[in-house]
């Protein structure tokens, strides 16, 4: 199927013959854990290094070379890279490999099983502050230079990562797996579940939260769109860090094949406002470590009356994501498995298709904005705004067209570089302010 189609595939924690994996940078996982528990709770690979290796090169040895290829613990080879095709640049993460454990980071008390905590007594939200790792300082390195590098006529960015920097899923209130996932009652459509609440699963990249935080003030500053799998469970949130909706949105695909079919029913009260004309679990929710998040549409398993029900009872199907260079939107669309695009074109899941622009995968809302740039004598340039004080970047993007005017999100000093990085050509600018009136005209 792959042979004249591109595709990136990356290896997850089933792959490498895990129900979980926090990988803690390659290490060997024990082969005799503590009483209660398993190897993959303490971090590392229960596989050998050669095994892993051979996995890893059979599902990614086609994609360009890594970013840095400095093998990990156990001379374990990484794979996280930069894959630009057609405009568009992916950056391909592994946001297994360096994860921490979190039985090794937390307190003892917390008591944790496959990443869920045991003690109903321990309040995961005060360890906002653990030092733990989610992509390691060697992706973060990674983050940095891609946001930055628009060469080669790039004009949106996109993550992809094995699963979603949230955790958007519930289960029946007190649970302390989600080993009753493939038994809960299947619900009718339109039925609201109640007696749901978030979960406080560490499988997700909603944990560790500080790191999820630092990670999503660094995709943002590119307009980074977010792709994901694993969850089992179709949605598009777009996350929040300090505020509601001030970042990246994220598409979680759905499964093909759903054994595990997670749900979203948070519960709701009368000041919960959905989205306009959207079910009771969209709009604005905190996941189960506090994250912000704002849920644009979740498809949960629901009756079809379809044969087997346990595939078409499981909200399995699959994704389509249209990126427009020309107008700089992405279109996402998610449909059910057994229904036919071309017969029904109006059958996709409750709440897609969902059209974004660019420019809101930076939500945050602007204070102001600096002086209109024209540019002549360069089409499409990019453009990069710094703070002059710290000489921080604030964002950078490929512009459509001559002209921007940049949004900022604080009173201070601005430098800007306008250019082209595959001739290269820049113009600098700075000292620049809202208060400034004048158009700045940049010529090439």
């Amino acid at each position: 199927l792959f042979r004249d189609i591109p595709a990136a595939f990356l290896p997850d924690d089933h792959d490498v013959y895990h129900g979980n994996i926090w990988g803690e940078g390659g290490k060997d996982a024990p082969e005799n854990p503590p009483p209660g528990t398993s190897a993959q709770d303490q971090g590392g690979y229960t596989m050998s290094p050669e095994w892993v290796n051979m996995v890893q090169r059979a599902q990614t040895s086609h994609l360009p070379d890594p970013f840095d290829p400095r093998p990990v613990r156990q001379d374990i080879n990484v794979y996280y890279t930069d894959w630009q095709y057609g405009g568009i640049s992916f950056a391909i993460l592994e946001d297994r490999k360096f994860k921490s454990a979190p039985a090794n980071v937390l307190p003892e008390k917390a008591d944790i099983v496959n990443g869920f905590i045991q003690n109903p007594d321990f309040d995961i939200k005060e360890y906002y502050d653990i030092d733990a790792q989610l992509l390691g300082e060697r992706l973060i390195e990674f983050l940095r230079h891609w946001i930055r590098d628009w060469s080669n006529q790039i004009r949106m960015k996109v993550a992809l990562s094995q699963t979603n920097l949230c955790a958007l899923a519930t289960l029946p209130a007190g649970s302390k797996t989600d080993s009753v996932v493939p038994n809960l009652e299947i619900p009718e459509p339109g039925e609201y579940v109640a007696g749901d609440e978030p979960v406080v699963d560490m499988d997700t990249n909603g944990w560790p939260p500080k790191q999820r935080d630092r990670i999503l003030e660094i995709l943002r500053k590119s307009f980074t769109f977010h792709i994901a799998g694993d969850q089992h469970l179709a949605s598009v949130v777009q996350y929040g860090v300090d505020d509601f909706g001030d970042s990246n949105f994220a598409f979680t695909a759905p499964a093909l094949n759903n054994i595990w079919p997670r749900r979203w029913w948070p519960p709701v009260d009368d000041e919960h406002t959905p989205l306009p004309g959207q079910p009771k679990y969209t709009g604005n929710f905190e996941d189960g470590f506090g994250n912000k998040m704002t849920v644009y549409a979740a498809a949960n398993p629901a009756e079809t009356r379809r044969e087997p029900e346990i595939i078409y009872n499981r909200a399995t199907g699959y994704g389509l994501i249209e990126f427009n260079k020309q107008h700089r939107n992405i279109r996402i669309e998610c449909w059910p498995r057994y229904v036919n695009p071309l017969t029904n074109p109006e059958g996709q899941y409750n709440g897609w298709p969902i059209l974004i622009e660019q420019a809101e995968n930076y939500g945050r809302e602007p204070i102001g904005y600096l002086p209109e740039i024209i540019v002549k004598g360069l089409n499409n340039p990019v453009v990069k705004i710094f703070d002059e004080a710290s000489d921080n970047l604030v964002y950078a993007l490929r512009i459509q067209g001559n002209s921007y005017t940049p949004p900022i999100y604080k009173d201070s000093r601005y430098k800007i570089r306008i250019g082209d990085p595959d001739l290269p050509k820049w113009r600098e600018f700075t000292g620049v302010t809202p208060a400034d009136k004048q158009p700045i005209r940049c010529r090439f």
